[in-house]
């Protein structure tokens, strides 16, 4: 089963991998991070999946942590949850970052009901709470606001599947065909919004919705809050200059426009003429992306890319 097409997120190709194993009738074990201390190699939240022969899909240390600690719960009761701390001792055994340690929940899944409600949803681009209570056969499900965030106290997991982050991105050329799928990828629910018919006919990222509707109204409608950013790509003040009218004075945690250093002067300018506070204008990331040196469409996507992540993790 594949709930989405082109790239995707780490999570999502390891719940459907994992699917995949447990319809072919594997033992699968679900591993979760819950809890980190100094220099650990994966953040809250990251899972993989071990099947029942020692293959592994995903990451929570960088492989080996997985695989060993794995098998101290073979042979357990199908569908439960168990806790495992590595400590320093075990954090050098297993060759983990010095001084780094973790804590890990391991869930033996039986069945792929275990997983394809969540994958259906997910597939739908629904944002998921799972929850797992440490002894309990079966996880539960229900809607996650934007808002919901990891959770363990050492007895309840609670899982937030599906992006938390929208990406819009105005125009669909090459360059947005590259940042839509690299956007995914960092888990960002990404939308296209492009007033061109014959772009819009020609946007080949199935996974991608794509919109007709006017930019401005677009940033209205799908950017104008604090878990958004904005990326006007089509390089024509035409159709840039209208999501930037909206963007900047709003409240999208990035907002950045495709041009030269000479062209980001003349946007400044036109923009100060259509009374955009000067506030909102330094706002503005022009020339958008990291300087890498960038030149191809890909390189280019990459750098932005690069500066959204750089920029979603200075919020916190």
């Amino acid at each position: 089963m594949s709930t989405s097409l082109g790239m995707k997120n780490g999570a999502l190709e390891v719940l459907e991998q994992a699917l995949v194993w447990l319809q072919a009738g594997h033992g699968v074990e679900l591993v979760t991070v819950v809890r980190t201390w100094g220099s650990s190699p994966r953040p809250v939240g990251s899972i993989a999946a071990v099947r029942d022969d020692g293959v592994l899909v995903g990451s929570v240390s960088g492989g080996c942590v997985e695989k060993q600690l794995s098998e101290s719960f073979r042979g357990q009761a199908a569908s439960r949850a168990h806790t495992h701390k590595v400590d320093d001792e075990e954090a050098r055994r297993f060759g983990l970052a010095c001084g780094g340690e973790l804590e890990l929940v391991f869930e033996t899944l039986d069945s792929a009901a275990a997983l394809l409600d969540l994958l259906e949803r997910l597939g739908r681009r629904e944002r998921v709470r799972r929850e797992v209570s440490i002894g309990n056969s079966e996880a539960t499900l229900a809607p996650a606001s934007r808002s919901d965030r990891f959770g363990w106290d050492g007895q309840l997991m609670r899982q937030i599947f599906g992006p938390s982050w929208r990406l819009l991105i105005v125009g669909a050329g090459q360059l947005s065909r590259f940042a839509a799928e690299f956007g995914q990828a960092i888990d960002f629910e990404v939308l296209v919004v492009e007033p061109r018919e014959h772009f819009r006919e020609a946007w080949n990222v199935p996974s991608v919705a794509i919109l007709s509707d006017s930019p401005d109204d677009a940033v209205l409608q799908f950017a104008n809050d604090p878990h958004s950013a904005v990326l006007a790509l089509t390089h024509d003040p035409n159709i840039d200059d209208l999501a930037l009218l909206e963007a900047l004075p709003g409240k999208a945690f990035y907002v950045g426009a495709l041009g030269s250093v000479r062209n980001y002067e003349k946007r400044v300018k036109r923009l100060a003429g259509l009374d955009v506070p000067a506030d909102a204008i330094a706002r503005l990331r022009g020339p958008i992306g990291l300087s890498i040196g960038s030149r191809t469409s890909a390189e280019i996507a990459i750098s932005i890319m690069a500066e959204l992540i750089q920029v979603r993790h200075s919020l916190g």
